[in-house]
This record gives structure tokens, C-alpha cells and sequence, in this order.
């Protein structure tokens, strides 16, 4: 299994550990993040609900749940330190935790190769 999936909206998860946040394509069109907030904090929510909300100097952005299933953890280091997803986006700069709702299902998720054919396809 992949280590991380993506959705077209650029949005990640690790079905190991069930972290989740955007991914740094995401980050590098949003510029330098100042102010993260997962407004989903559990709810149980559905792929595509609105769960967080991210703000750059350039735009604020809604932030989407890549799977079905509860918000069971925010990271607590973006509320002093949001820069964490400019720097580090699939490490330290985590969003959110996401529980599954029952077995982990790719659907339409894109794993790593699938993901860089994608943006090939909206970059060109």
C-alpha cells in the first residue's frame, strides 16, 4: 500500500497512521501559511466535507476530508507554529487525524505516481 494518498483538491492521508493534510503542491501555491484551524474536530465527516480552514498571504482556503470517517485529532503545533506546513507539509506539518469509517477504501484517491501524472496534467 502506498504511503500516502491524495484527492484531485490536494489533500493527503496516511491510511498507517491516518494523518492527513495538504499536500506541497497545495502549499507551494498557497504561499506562506499563517493561520491553520481544523474546524471539523470530532465530527464525523465524509470525503469531501469542509474540516479545517487554511490561510496564506495570498488566499484563505477551505481544507476537504479525503475519506469518510471522525476527526479525532488536530495538530497541535500549527496553532503557534503554521509555518510547520510550509517547511515540512507531510511531517511535522500534519493537519488532522482521521479514523476511517470501517476499512480503509482507495476509491478515487491517487497514490504517489497517480498524483504527479495528475499535476503534470493541470501545470501544463
Amino acid at each position: 500500500m502506498s504511503e500516502r494518498f491524495y484527492t484531485k483538491s490536494h489533500e493527503w492521508i496516511a491510511p498507517a497512521t491516518g494523518q492527513a493534510g495538504i499536500s506541497q503542491y497545495a502549499q507551494e501555491h498557497l504561499g506562506d501559511i499563517v493561520y491553520v484551524e481544523v474546524t471539523a474536530l470530532g465530527r464525523d465527516v465524509k470525503k469531501g466535507d469542509t474540516v479545517g480552514v487554511v490561510e496564506s498571504v495570498k488566499a484563505t482556503s477551505d481544507i476537504y476530508s479525503p475519506a469518510d470517517g471522525k476527526i479525532t485529532e488536530a495538530n497541535p503545533a500549527l496553532g503557534s507554529q503554521p509555518d510547520l506546513l510550509n517547511k515540512d507539509p507531510y511531517g511535522a506539518g500534519w493537519m488532522f487525524t482521521l479514523k476511517p469509517a470501517g476499512a480503509f477504501a482507495q476509491g478515487d484517491l491517487m497514490d504517489e505516481a497517480a498524483y504527479q501524472t495528475y499535476l503534470k496534467t493541470i501545470t501544463e
